[in-house]
């Protein structure tokens, strides 16, 4: 019946002319599932069979092959992201977190149960392992510098953040950054992190190697999105639920959205909107940036990772293949 409900939504759409497919694929890490949700109708067009705890997910450079880390079931999930069907699994050690290098050759791997980096190499189609590192307690997220040479990893049980180098394949440096550091990005030069542990993003040199500025967000400062287009930066506090905007430039405040249940991961659709999972509420919520409305529908377990898909859908304009 999903399969059915699914190929109706598509054709559906392909009726005069172009017009788009908007589904949503959200990870319930304590279902466990990954359901394909119509982003229109919050109904559930597809249901992906996860064995254990997914969690995080990631688009090939390409954005043709959707990538879903099933941490407890050692296998990433290959899925084409226009449908929801699943192309193959992929036994993989322990896949918390994955993150593609800028220049789409590398995937990284975080194994935060088994305290393991990994670093794979990406042809388009598959992944080999290069290289497995052990950098401290907990790895986490991860952030790239733009010129790949180095990447950031996040030490949830270390208190700390470890710099690799991604082509000599080493541990470059450790350093401390406040408890529980989740969430990660490059901006502008430096590193901004949310430490779960506490209530703040910290903005970190890497050059200097030390914390510059300390953001108040919210208790449960968890993870950070930056919009598209160069808006606004959004970071989750799971445990204040509230989304804080900042400012791009400067990094200050500049509004807060109150969304009961633990914001956690996000994910933007055409409109700018904000898609999040409440962690707490087996709930995926609808922002409104604009407006601060906040409209929730109900999802599994623990949902985490999130993507919003448009999927444009052209009427034929050529004769079918023969």
């Amino acid at each position: 019946m999903r399969r059915l409900a699914l190929a109706t939504l598509l054709a559906a759409t392909a009726l005069g002319g172009a017009a788009h497919a908007d589904i949503l694929f959200v990870l319930n890490s304590m279902d466990p599932g990954i359901q394909v949700v119509d982003a229109a109708t919050r109904q559930e067009v597809r249901r992906i069979p996860a064995l254990r705890e997914p969690h995080h997910l990631a688009l090939s450079p390409a954005r043709d092959v959707l990538l879903i880390a099933d941490s407890g079931a050692n296998e990433i999930i290959f899925v084409d992201p226009s449908t929801g069907e699943v192309r193959k699994r992929e036994r993989v050690a322990n896949p918390y977190n994955l993150e593609f290098s800028p220049n789409g050759k590398m995937l990284v791997v975080t194994g935060l149960r088994r305290d393991q980096v990994d670093l794979y190499d990406w042809d388009g189609q598959g992944l080999t392992l290069r290289t497995r590192l052990r950098p401290g307690d907990m790895p986490s997220h991860i952030a790239f510098r733009p010129d790949n040479r180095v990447v950031y990893v996040t030490l949830q049980g270390s208190r700390a953040i470890a710099a690799i180098d991604t082509e000599e394949r080493r541990i470059l440096w450790h350093m401390e950054v406040g408890r529980e550091p989740a969430g990660i990005i490059w901006h502008n030069g430096k590193l901004l992190i949310g430490i779960m542990g506490s209530d703040h993003v910290a903005v970190v040199d890497p050059e200097g190697r030390r914390v510059e500025r300390i953001i108040r967000v919210g208790r449960g400062a968890h993870a950070l999105f930056p919009s598209p287009g160069g808006g606004p930066i959004y970071v989750t506090s799971r445990v204040d639920s509230r989304i804080t905007a900042l400012d791009p430039e400067t990094l200050d405040v500049m509004r807060i959205y109150d969304v009961p249940g633990g914001p956690d991961c996000i994910s933007f659709d055409r409109e700018g909107r904000i898609w999040t999972t409440l962690r707490w509420n087996r709930q995926l919520a609808l922002v409104d940036p604009a407006t601060g409305a906040v409209t929730t529908s109900p999802v599994g377990r623990s949902p985490h990772g999130v993507l919003f898909q448009s999927r444009t859908v052209e009427a034929a304009a050529r004769p079918p293949a023969r």
